[in-house]
């Protein structure tokens, strides 16, 4: 099986990330693409909302598409979420499936900061999705042997950051994230 792999810290999974993997899964032929919330993302400060919030919204956010899944691998894991561990740990439980890791152009040069990114462009496919405003390949990267792909596609100009300054100034969210994650961050009082 081929898998995409979307990870982030999702605070919250929107519409913009869902449009991505949709992109991602169309032109690689992904079989599945899964969304794997970070459970403490090293690159950021700490996430806003709790890892079992963040990733009941990405449950809520993948329920309707029948090749979108959640896995909670780094939530589950104690410590710092690295993308290298995780892809490690899917490719010795999953030795059948190739994995191919989904990420925006806005990220793809922040990959060279990454632990040890030579080993984690060896273990996957890495593919780079354009987001609206952003310039695609551009930026230093590891240059592993693996290999790296873009994907383009209609992107959506919608920004974690923005949807939760929205919510903190009692705006309404809806349309930008998926009706259910919508009313859950009203049910749990998130980002307000």
């Amino acid at each position: 099986m081929k898998i995409g792999l979307l990870g982030g810290t999702f605070d919250p999974i929107h519409l913009g990330h869902l449009r991505a993997a949709e992109n991602a899964r169309e032109a690689l032929g992904l079989d599945r693409v899964a969304f794997i919330p970070s459970g403490a993302p090293p690159h950021r400060g700490a996430a806003v909302s709790p890892a079992l919030d963040r990733f009941a919204m990405v449950c809520l956010a993948t329920a309707s598409h029948p090749r979108f899944l959640a896995w909670d691998d780094e939530v589950r894991r104690p410590g710092p979420s690295y993308t290298v561990e995780t892809l490690a740990g899917l490719r010795e439980s999953r030795p059948g499936d190739a994995f191919v890791m989904i990420v925006g152009s806005d990220t793809f040069p922040e990959m060279a900061t990454w632990r040890d990114p030579d080993r984690l462009f060896r273990l996957c496919t890495v593919a780079v999705v354009d987001r609206p405003g952003e310039g695609g390949l551009a930026g230093p990267a590891p240059t592993g042997p693996g290999e790296v792909t873009r994907v383009a596609g209609p992107g959506l100009p919608i920004s974690a950051t923005a949807i939760r300054e929205r919510v903190r100034r009692g705006e309404s969210v809806r349309y930008l994230v998926p009706d259910g994650v919508c009313d859950f961050i009203a049910k749990r009082g998130l980002y307000a």
